[in-house]
């Protein structure tokens, strides 16, 4: 078994596609993949992946198996990267945190930010929760991440973005045909709620149902992204995600906006003010290119 299997085995699972991890994430083909994966399977000995028409979920062998392939790759990224600590102790290093998928807009933003340090810097990059990334930045773990203003932690919050909610569903619903959702067209359907660990996302959720009359049972409650559009395929049901969920769809999964005034949920940098890093300081001060990135695009 090698690194690459695990990191294969990971992409496919919080993508719950073969296509969208092949394509997006690991930029190989997808019958190479699709190999990669059975071999994969064959080492362990068990069926990883259970596939159908609307693409690929975790079995359960392949539950237990992620979370053990996440902890490997961890510890790995965290090796290689003790190790180029320590072959250059005179650089500084500046860690940077990503809500997962946020990356994909924000990283190269950051980059430029930083743009004229980067040759005198280190800079680290991880994805994560949330809730993780507020804890890391506490903890010292990281200098700055972007991420949701998570109460409880004695961080200072800027925001950067405000996203609209959106509806996620599956491509074939019959919600389809329409060009937005209305609060009446969720009785009925099957309802995925963001979980308690993305509290700030489940707030404003729970926010909207409230203030629309809308009653849903929440039939499954999802930490992440990945997770979300995996049961929205395989339930057939619906999804009230931020609006980068666009940019990460898979083919069975589409979006619509909803109806008249639109929730919004906030994306931050979140940052230690005991922080005394000079690297720290020099991006807050230039954090308003981010700023003008931001309301560039939205205007």
């Amino acid at each position: 078994m090698e690194l690459r299997h695990l990191r294969y085995f990971v992409a496919v699972a919080e993508t719950g596609s073969l296509t969208v991890a092949a394509e997006r994430r690991l930029h190989t083909s997808q019958p190479s993949l699709s190999r990669q994966i059975r071999d994969l399977e064959d080492e362990v000995g068990a069926e990883l992946f259970s596939r159908s028409a609307r693409g690929v979920e975790l079995t359960a062998a392949g539950k237990a198996f992620l979370d053990h392939a996440r902890l490997a790759l961890s510890q790995v990224d965290a090796a290689t990267e003790a190790a180029r600590r320590a072959a250059r102790p005179s650089r500084q290093v500046f860690a940077l945190g990503f809500l997962t998928g946020q990356e994909m807009t924000w990283l190269p933003r950051a980059m430029q930010v930083l743009r004229d340090e980067l040759p005198n810097i280190e800079v680290t990059v991880s994805s994560h929760y949330s809730p993780d990334l507020a804890d890391a930045l506490a903890r010292g773990k990281l200098d700055l991440a972007f991420l949701r203003a998570e109460p409880g932690f004695d961080l200072d919050y800027r925001v950067v973005s405000s996203e609209k909610l959106i509806v996620l569903m599956p491509s074939d619903h019959r919600l389809t045909e329409r060009s937005a959702i209305r609060p009446e067209d969720f009785a009925g359907e099957t309802f995925i709620m963001a979980s308690n660990k993305a509290r700030v996302l489940h707030d404003v959720i729970q926010r909207y149902l409230h203030e629309n009359g809308i009653a849903v049972a929440p039939e499954h409650g999802v930490d992440n992204l990945a997770m979300a559009m995996s049961l929205v395929a395989s339930t057939r049901g619906l999804a009230l995600m931020p609006e980068y969920a666009t940019n990460l769809l898979p083919w069975s999964v589409v979006s619509r906006p909803l109806e008249g005034e639109t929730p919004t949920v906030d994306l931050v940098i979140g940052y230690s003010r005991s922080n005394t890093s000079p690297v720290l300081k020099l991006f807050l001060s230039r954090a308003d290119e981010l700023l003008a990135h931001a309301s560039g695009e939205s205007g």
